[in-house]
C-alpha cells in the first residue's frame, strides 16, 4: 500500500505540472456545462448537474488511463519500472488513487458551478448516492481507457481518447436530454455506455428509483472493455518482454 500512495503521489505532482493535461481535464466540462444547461429549471438543471458530473468523471478514465498509458509506454522510465519488484497491481493502484484526485476535482468544481449558476439542487441524502453512483458508472470507461493505453500508439492516443470522450459523451446524452438529439443519434445513443451512464446518474440525482437496465448495461460493458484491456496488456507485455 505504501508503494501504491508514493508512486501516486509522484504522478499526481508530475500531472499538476502540466497545464496541456489540467485545464482541459478540470475546466472543460465545467465550460460545457455552461454552454449547454445553464437554461431550464431545476429538476432539468439538476439531471444535467448529473450527467455533466459524468462527463467530467469519464473523461479523466479516458486521458489519465488512455493518454496516460500509452505515453508512458513508449517511455525508457516505464521499461524500467517493470524491470523492478513492482508488479503491475501497484502501478494501477497508483493509477487509481491518482485519478480518483483529478475525477473528484473535475466532479466538484462542475457541481459547485451546477448549484451556483445553474440552480441545480438536492437533498442531503442523495449527494452521496450521486457521488456512489458517479464512482461505479465509471468502471467501464476506466477499463476501456487502460484498453486504449495499451492498444493504441503513443501518438495516436490522444486523438482516439479526444474521438471516443466527445462522440461518446455528445451520442449518450450527457450534454442535452436524450429526447433532444437528432433522431438516428437518439437510436444509436440506446446501445451506448455513456447513455447508461447518463439514464443511471439522472434517475438516482432525482430519486427516480434504481434503473436496473442501465446498471445491467454498464456491468456488461465493464466486462467487455476488461477483457479488451487484459488482452492489450498481454499483448504488450509479450511484444516488449518476451
Amino acid at each position: 500500500m505504501r508503494l501504491v500512495l508514493v508512486h501516486a503521489r509522484a504522478m499526481t505532482l508530475e500531472l499538476l505540472r502540466y497545464p496541456a493535461y489540467l485545464v482541459p481535464t478540470l475546466l472543460l466540462p465545467t465550460v460545457f456545462f455552461l454552454f449547454f444547461a445553464t437554461s431550464g429549471g431545476r429538476v432539468e438543471a439538476t439531471a444535467r448537474m448529473a450527467t455533466f458530473a459524468g462527463f467530467a468523471v469519464i473523461g479523466v478514465a479516458f486521458f489519465q488511463f488512455g493518454v496516460g498509458i500509452a505515453v508512458e509506454r513508449a517511455s525508457p522510465w516505464e521499461g524500467y519500472l517493470r524491470t523492478l519488484a513492482v508488479g503491475p497491481a501497484t502501478r494501477l493502484g497508483a493509477r487509481l488513487v491518482s485519478a480518483a484526485v483529478f475525477a473528484t476535482l473535475a466532479a466538484a468544481l462542475l457541481v459547485l458551478t451546477a448549484v451556483c449558476v445553474g440552480r441545480a439542487s438536492l437533498p442531503v441524502l442523495r449527494w452521496p448516492a450521486l457521488a456512489a453512483a458517479l464512482v461505479a458508472g465509471t468502471v467501464p470507461f476506466a477499463f476501456l481507457g487502460i484498453a486504449v493505453g495499451y492498444w493504441a500508439p503513443a501518438r495516436a492516443a490522444l486523438p482516439v481518447a479526444n474521438l471516443l470522450y466527445l462522440v461518446l459523451s455528445y451520442a449518450g446524452g450527457l450534454w442535452t436530454r436524450p429526447a433532444g438529439l437528432p433522431h438516428g443519434v437518439e437510436a444509436v445513443s440506446r446501445f451506448l455506455p455513456t447513455r447508461a451512464l447518463g439514464d443511471a446518474l439522472v434517475a438516482t440525482a432525482l430519486g427516480l428509483g434504481v434503473q436496473w437496465a442501465a446498471w445491467l448495461s454498464l456491468a456488461a460493458f465493464a466486462a467487455v472493455f476488461a477483457i479488451a484491456a487484459a488482452v492489450g496488456y498481454r499483448r504488450d507485455e509479450g511484444s516488449r518482454f518476451s
